[in-house]
């Protein structure tokens, strides 16, 4: 499961883990606040498959929160925190790229725990008792973060090889 913002995703964030997931056998469903489709920055159109309230947490093996600018004033919504926990809460793989990383911060799924991310989600990290590790990547329990498009294929790869 991905969840993109209605708008402004990043690019490689979204593409890169895909490509990596899909190559080790995934099917990917991809939700958003809205139906429809959702624009990257740099032009990809990714189909929203459905919503984050209609998204059943028993059928999917993990989330992977998407950054970029369309995520940042989005960390803070009610609705992805909730989703966030719930997959945390099942045992499931709960992740966040870039921005997003701010989504499990601010749901407290990072208390104790090393992450990375975007460098203006630090202090998010870091008031909600995360460590701020500025790491391409990092995985720590259940949680996997990325730092951003950069690290976006190490993300995808970490990601898929706990799913094995």
């Amino acid at each position: 499961m991905m969840v993109v913002a209605p708008d402004g995703f990043r690019d490689a964030e979204y593409l890169d883990p895909r490509q990596v997931l899909e190559a080790a056998g995934a099917e990917i469903k991809v939700a958003s606040l809205v139906t429809g489709e959702s624009r990257g920055v740099e032009g990809t159109v990714a189909k929203i498959d459905l919503t984050v309230d209609q998204v059943k947490v028993e059928d999917f093996d993990a989330v992977i929160f998407v950054g970029g600018p369309g995520m940042v004033g989005l960390v803070g919504d009610k609705r992805l925190m909730t989703l966030a926990k719930a997959f945390y809460q099942a045992g499931k793989l709960t992740t966040g790229i870039c921005a997003a990383t701010g989504i499990l911060a601010n749901a407290n799924l990072l208390t104790d725990k090393k992450a990375t991310g975007w460098a203006g989600v630090q202090q998010i990290i870091s008031s909600h008792g995360g460590s701020y590790t500025g790491q391409d990547v990092e995985m720590d329990g259940k949680i996997i973060t990325g730092k951003g498009p950069g690290a976006a294929k190490a993300f995808g790869q970490k990601i898929a090889g706990s799913l094995k």
